[in-house]
């Protein structure tokens, strides 16, 4: 096993200038509404902090990278849903399962704009919540806003402990 991981981190080290735009992808992926139902973004992200502290990868531009394509996601994820607006009802889970977005408008209700802020960490919401907040008309500005700091602080939480770990132990 521990052969295995020094050939992985030193597979990393030496490709290191590939990881802000792998992990922008991947993150990005991760953001859109329906495409992150089966990219398993968290514990690839978690991995790659852990690797990136192994292999002595600066923190910073993997940061930026997995903020600029979660925050690209979102957006992209809430331009869909402006667009779609109502049709939006008609399609894939939000059709088999039309007591979601009664349940989505109730909480945006409740949590306004800090609602893209919350479910920025909890992955089942983390996807759908730009969408919603499309289709439900949320003003443009407070939402990226609240989206731009929201991927910058989740990026960072979540790639910080593994990256720290991974430094200790590489």
């Amino acid at each position: 096993m521990t052969s295995w991981i020094e050939y992985l981190v030193a597979f990393i080290q030496a490709h290191a200038a590939w990881a802000p735009p792998i992990v922008f992808v991947i993150a990005f992926l991760k953001a859109l509404a329906f495409v992150s139902l089966v990219v398993p973004g968290m514990t690839i992200l978690l991995a790659i902090g852990t690797l990136i502290g192994a292999a002595h990868i600066p923190f910073v531009p993997v940061w930026i990278a997995v903020s600029l394509g979660a925050a690209l996601g979102d957006w992209v994820s809430y331009a869909i849903g402006w667009r779609l607006k109502d049709r939006a009802r008609h399609i894939g889970p939000l059709a088999r399962r039309p007591d979601l977005l009664a349940r989505a408008e109730r909480f945006f209700a409740r949590w306004g704009t800090m609602s893209v802020v919350l479910c920025r960490f909890f992955g089942p919401l983390r996807a759908t919540i730009p969408l919603l907040c499309g289709i439900f008309e949320m003003a443009f500005w407070p939402f990226q806003l609240a989206n731009w700091i929201s991927a910058f602080l989740w990026a960072g939480l979540l790639l910080a402990p593994g990256t720290f770990l991974g430094g200790w132990i590489g």
